[in-house]
C-alpha cells in the first residue's frame, strides 16, 4: 500500500520499491482497500528485501515486527502498523483492518512525499 501511495504522490520524481522479508503475493484485501480510494496496486509485485538491492536514500518500514532493511541505506524511518493480513473476523472486520492501516499509511506517505519534494 505504501508503494502505491508514494508512486501516486511522488509521480516519476522518485524511484519507489516495496519489499518484505520474503516475496509472497499481494493480499487481495490490500488491492481492494486501495481500489476503494482510486489507487490500483494490482500490477505491483511482492519482492523480498534481497530483490530491491541496497544503497537507498530513504527506507521506510511499515511493519511492527521482523522489518527487513536493505544494507547501506540512508535515512531509516519506522512506521509501526499491525499486519492487516493477520486480522481475524468476518469479511467486513478484515477489510476494516486493511482500511485502518491504509488510512494511516496514506497520511504518513503524503507527508513524506511533501518533504521529499
Amino acid at each position: 500500500m505504501a508503494e502505491g501511495f508514494l508512486r501516486t504522490y511522488a509521480g516519476d520524481g522518485l524511484v519507489v520499491q516495496s519489499a518484505g522479508t520474503k516475496a509472497t503475493t499481494i493480499h487481495p484485501l490490500a488491492v481492494r482497500a486501495m481500489s476503494e480510494i482510486g489507487i490500483d496496486i494490482s500490477g505491483q509485485s511482492s519482492k523480498s528485501v534481497d530483490d530491491v538491492g541496497e544503497g537507498w536514500d530513504v527506507v521506510v518500514t511499515v511493519c511492527d515486527a521482523n522489518c527487513p532493511i536493505p544494507p547501506r541505506s540512508g535515512v531509516k524511518l519506522r512506521w509501526s502498523f499491525p499486519d492487516p493480513a493477520l486480522a481475524g473476523g468476518d469479511d467486513e472486520e478484515r477489510i476494516a483492518a486493511f482500511r485502518t492501516v491504509r488510512d494511516g499509511i496514506q497520511r504518513r506517505v503524503r507527508s513524506l512525499a511533501t518533504r521529499l519534494g
